[in-house]
């Protein structure tokens, strides 16, 4: 009954014009990808995501039902940024179908778009099943474009308001679903990370500082990959990178991944923050002829 007043108070608000329902971003005079903030799916995320030439790089389920496409996974909605336990609540799994009681919500209370200059600025509230707020979410997302490229820069800050521990899961955090025919599992994806190794089992739960995943979509090569900046916190990153197409990096994550490791709870004291840089580049071709390594080495400077 809580939930649902919840949800309905979101809803109203939405209606009342406080956050726009939706924002579609273009590049170049072409579509490039929407903002969704969320209301009905229990967090902010921006779908689909497509190349230079306007092929759609990311999964299309859960929003649309598209023959032949993988329907694993509700809460794998184009590009999100979440995790599963903070102070205890879930962020990660948390489609409103779901029926855990520790389910949250991550709340969108500000996006505005800035046409001029290509960027997003948004705030987002955590909150708990009761709704209370447990973490403050400020995201400034910059996007840019060339001929081959799209770019996408994230500028977050995350405040606690009041004590708040990130547990130790590898259900997390900044994350992107690729379309089927990117993994390597169904299509004809492949991993590959800074240090040159390939695959899942090579680059899943290990730290990189990026990982650039490419395949061929309706005959083009692509790819896409994600850039840790060295100024974040857990750098270099945990990857949650699988062959079914989940591509995700997690900064908390240490026991899950690697058992040998001690478990890690992140505590972050009232009025504290944490701060994140990550870039996302589409691009054409692969690893070694769209230049990632040099691309990173431009973003880390």
């Amino acid at each position: 009954m809580i939930r649902n007043l919840v949800l309905s108070c979101f809803l109203l608000a939405s209606l009342l014009g406080q956050v726009p329902d939706h924002i579609d971003i273009d590049l170049d005079g072409k579509p490039f990808t929407t903002f969704h903030s969320g209301v009905a799916e229990g967090r902010p995320y921006l779908a689909p995501l497509r190349s230079a030439s306007g092929k759609i790089i990311t999964r299309r389920f859960p929003m649309e039902m598209i023959d032949g496409e993988s329907r694993d996974h509700l809460h794998h909605r184009g590009l999100w940024f979440s995790y599963d336990d903070v102070n205890g609540v879930k962020f990660w799994e948390n489609d409103p179908s779901y029926k855990d009681p520790r389910t949250g919500r991550i709340v969108a209370t500000k996006a505005e778009w800035r046409p001029a200059s290509k960027t997003l600025e948004t705030v987002f509230h955590w909150n708990d099943h009761g709704g209370k707020t447990v973490l403050v979410e400020h995201r400034v997302m910059t996007f840019r474009a060339t001929p081959a490229l799209r770019i996408i820069d994230f500028d977050i800050t995350l405040t606690a308001p009041e004590k708040v521990v990130f547990g130790d899961t590898k259900e997390g955090a900044f994350a992107i679903r690729l379309a089927d025919a990117l993994t390597e599992k169904s299509g004809s994806g492949k991993m590959v990370n800074a240090e040159g190794k390939q695959g899942m089992a090579a680059i899943w739960g290990k730290r990189s500082s990026w990982v650039d995943y490419s395949g061929t979509v309706d005959g083009e090569k692509l790819g896409i990959a994600i850039f840790d900046h060295p100024s974040n916190f857990g750098y270099p990153v945990h990857w949650h990178a699988r062959d079914y197409g989940l591509f995700a990096v997690d900064p908390w994550g240490q026991h899950a991944f690697d058992p040998a490791a001690e478990v890690a709870h992140t505590n972050v004291p009232a009025g504290g923050s944490l701060h994140f840089r990550w870039r996302v580049v589409i691009h054409e071709g692969d690893t070694a002829s769209a230049h990632i390594a040099e691309l990173y080495r431009e973003f880390a400077k």
